[in-house]
């Protein structure tokens, strides 16, 4: 029988945060997102991260794309990177990147990043040597495809966020197979692969190694627009980075993406919904969960 995420996960997923609690207590994420062209995509993580509570969000982007982030987010610590001629992340980085991993409580590798052979040994690279649990999304899956392999001998536990089509070249099936049999084929990527598996789209299915699965609830097709996974993987990032267990994590920040769309909607309606409307609308999602520590 389908078991849907509920509301009472979330409430208990959700860090509480003590009287005392600072900003060094409540996780530090570091999120590797953005190009030359996409640095939308790693505003809307960072923005979204924020907003779902972590006490420490760094950027790490090229450097070209510093000024833009920085003006719209006062927030983050940027940490601006050496770039390749076509403005993505190089992988004269990496020694950088793993070094402030090592201080960071989660990372989340990939929106907006492109599809270089740089990209590509950067997120090679982590699945080998970072041991900071890992949000994998867009282009770190993308670049993965014919190499799943290295998920299973991942250093540390890994959640990605695949689309049907991103999820389809991972798995070597056609997007019109996922989308025919969601949960059985999440379900079996993440058991014999290792990881958590979020297969976004309608009805969302989050599936762990150990076969625990559910189906979220919330959600409209007002959601359907360029950087709504972005918001998701920020706010996963974040979650994982406070102290929640990579499952619940995951299933709670879809539930509250959701929420936070359906909430958005009902404001502005789906048609004219953007991204930026859902991650406006996350704290309105948590007090309609009963989150208000």
């Amino acid at each position: 029988m389908m078991k849907y995420t509920k509301i009472s996960l979330v409430r208990e997923t959700i860090p509480k945060r003590p009287d005392d609690a600072h900003k060094g207590t409540m996780g530090s994420l570091l999120s590797i997102c953005g190009s030359y062209g996409m640095a939308g995509a790693a505003m809307l993580a960072a923005k979204a991260a924020l907003r779902t509570g972590v006490g420490l969000q760094r950027s790490a982007l090229p450097q070209s794309i510093y000024p833009i982030a920085a003006t719209a987010i006062w927030e983050s610590v940027y940490l601006p990177l050496c770039e390749t001629e076509k403005g993505a992340v190089s992988a004269v980085n990496l020694p950088y990147l793993l070094e402030q991993a090592k201080s960071s409580q989660a990372v989340l590798l990939g929106c907006g990043l492109g599809q270089s052979e740089d990209i590509q040994k950067i997120v090679f690279s982590f699945l080998e040597k970072c041991e900071a649990p890992m949000v994998l999304d867009a282009d770190a899956l993308n670049v993965l495809a014919g190499n799943v392999s290295l998920l299973r001998s991942a250093k540390a536990p890994v959640i990605i966020t695949p689309h049907p089509a991103e999820f389809g070249r991972l798995a070597g099936v056609s997007t019109y197979a996922v989308n025919a049999d969601r949960e059985n084929y999440a379900a079996a990527f993440a058991q014999e692969n290792g990881v958590v598996t979020v297969l976004k789209g309608a009805g969302t299915v989050t599936a762990a190694p150990d076969g625990r699965l559910l189906v979220n609830p919330t959600g409209n097709s007002g959601m359907a627009t360029g950087g709504s996974g972005d918001v998701l993987a920020g706010m996963t990032g974040s979650l994982v980075a406070q102290g929640a267990p990579l499952f619940e994590a995951a299933a709670s920040a879809v539930y509250l993406h959701g929420l936070a769309g359906d909430i958005a909607a009902q404001r502005l309606g789906k048609v004219s919904l953007l991204p930026s409307d859902i991650i406006e609308t996350i704290p309105a999602a948590f007090l309609r969960c009963g989150v208000t520590y």
